[in-house]
């Protein structure tokens, strides 16, 4: 007799008290009562470097947008900057377009959305933090990024939000990984309060599922010291804090906080111990510390699929690339992503638009692994990826430079029925009537994310004031 997964949740104890397990008991209970609206909800953000070209999203046959062969550009779709139309079509009635060819089993989970615009943030080759705040903040966070909101309302571990990249600033020109923590100026939990990445797979790796494989009495002693350090910390705070100004007791608060989330962590994670063991990726010595951007991609999504399996996160930000990254297994082992966003041509022949193609195609080879994982994971009456939103972009829009006007935006998965999944959208082009920006489209994802935000995302491009830019993407919602 066949046990299916929310019977066996219905009939088994999973016991009672600890309030560490209340992420997981949530999830049990969730499963048990057919609940399919509380799921958890999962999103995945991947940030590129140097633009994602507009060109490489259009299916065949959208009117207005004729297939053309450039000598410069071969197999080019020209691409109208100029549209004054919403166009919405199913990909029932269109090919996918080459890049997305790893992701043709997950055709009705696809939606890319284009002609938004986020020409109110810009930067050095970056919008940084605006990214993903649409506030124009390069360098400094001022207010909360759309990934660190949803991971602060739904994640449920020992992390809001967790962010992996290959090096530092994301105009950053090193042709060799970072190999610590780095600050990618992209997430920010508040206005001050940037998100360090983890730069290091096998860091990575050791974070999140370090509790995991430690020996028992190994972890025990470490709680034990985590939590006697923290009993000292707090008799001692009160005596220190007594003699401090009001400002910088604020400030103290702050710091002895800290220490306490760390213990609280280190909590968590033992709660998740088994899930953790059954979820962490294998650990692959020669990929998890190469010095090969393309190595380190592969590690940071695999990592990255199994926090989110493993329930240490429902929010994961990766930033496979900067500006000098080399592809070296796509055929151009010596041009960074600088380069190529400047036209660089190869002795072969290979032009800057068909390098750009494949690093985009290379990127959805491994969206398509990453959303395999999820796929193969019952969840309620579908799967992990039904519940897990996967959002790839650009920090430069769609193009190298200046791509601010037209910001092109991938999505694979679902979101609990929340969005409309399995569409092309290409909103009107800017300061045309109808037109939407990155703002819109965020304010769809946090009312998906059951987030209420206002009429508003960032900050509003005074070039629009004419335009009616409240609310989330009407034709986006499920």
């Amino acid at each position: 007799m066949t046990t299916t997964r929310r019977h066996f949740l219905k009939s088994s104890s999973a016991g009672t008290g600890a309030l560490l397990f209340a992420p997981f008991l949530k999830s049990v209970g969730v499963h048990a009562a057919g609940a399919e609206s509380s799921l958890p909800k999962r999103f995945v953000f991947i940030v590129k470097a140097s633009g994602i070209d507009p060109y490489n999203l259009v299916p065949a046959g959208i009117p207005d947008q004729p297939v053309s062969a450039k000598p410069s550009e071969a197999e080019k779709i020209s691409y109208s900057r100029d549209r004054d139309n919403l166009v919405q079509t199913s990909w029932a009635d269109h090919a996918l377009p080459d890049i997305f060819t790893p992701l043709e089993a997950f055709k009705d989970k696809l939606t890319i959305v284009q002609g938004l615009s986020g020409n109110n943030f810009k930067g050095n080759h970056t919008a940084g933090y605006g990214t993903l705040s649409c506030h124009n903040s390069e360098l400094t966070p001022i207010a909360p990024t759309v990934d660190a909101l949803l991971g602060l309302k739904h994640s449920t571990g020992p992390y809001p939000v967790f962010g992996m990249a290959t090096n530092g600033t994301l105009r950053g020109q090193a042709s060799v990984p970072d190999d610590s923590y780095v600050f990618p100026n992209l997430t920010a939990l508040k206005a001050g309060q940037g998100v360090a990445f983890q730069a290091s797979p096998t860091k990575a790796f050791k974070e999140l599922f370090g509790s995991a494989v430690m020996a028992p009495e190994t972890l025990k002693k470490k709680l034990t010291l985590n939590r006697r350090l923290m009993d000292f910390l707090k008799d001692d705070a009160k005596r220190i804090r007594n003699r401090l100004t009001q400002e910088d007791r604020d400030r103290f608060d702050g710091y002895v906080d800290t220490f306490d989330a760390l213990r609280v962590r280190d909590e968590r994670k033992t709660a998740l111990k088994d899930r953790i063991v059954k979820s962490a990726p294998e650990y692959v010595a020669d990929k998890y510390t190469s010095m090969q951007h393309m190595d380190r991609m592969e590690a940071q999504f695999e990592i990255g699929a199994a926090a989110l399996v493993a329930g240490l996160t429902n929010v994961i930000t990766l930033r496979p690339d900067t500006l000098g990254t080399l592809y070296q297994d796509l055929g151009f082992r010596t041009l960074g992503l600088h380069a190529i966003g400047h036209g660089a041509v190869l002795p072969s022949g290979l032009n800057s638009y068909q390098m750009r193609k494949k690093v985009d195609a290379y990127h959805m080879g491994l969206v398509a692994k990453m959303a395999s994982t999820f796929q193969n994971i019952p969840e309620g009456n579908g799967t992990m990826l039904d519940n897990t939103l996967i959002v790839y972009l650009s920090c430069a829009g769609g193009k190298h430079h200046g791509g601010n006007t037209d910001w092109p935006v991938v999505l694979l998965g679902g979101c609990g029925g929340k969005l409309k999944m399995g569409q092309y959208l290409q909103y009107p082009s800017y300061k045309n009537a109808g037109h939407k920006t990155l703002g819109n489209f965020y304010l769809s994802l946090l009312g998906a994310g059951g987030i209420e935000s206002g009429e508003h995302f960032g900050q509003v491009d005074p070039a629009l004031k004419d335009l009616d830019l409240k609310g989330p993407l009407s034709a986006l919602l499920g």
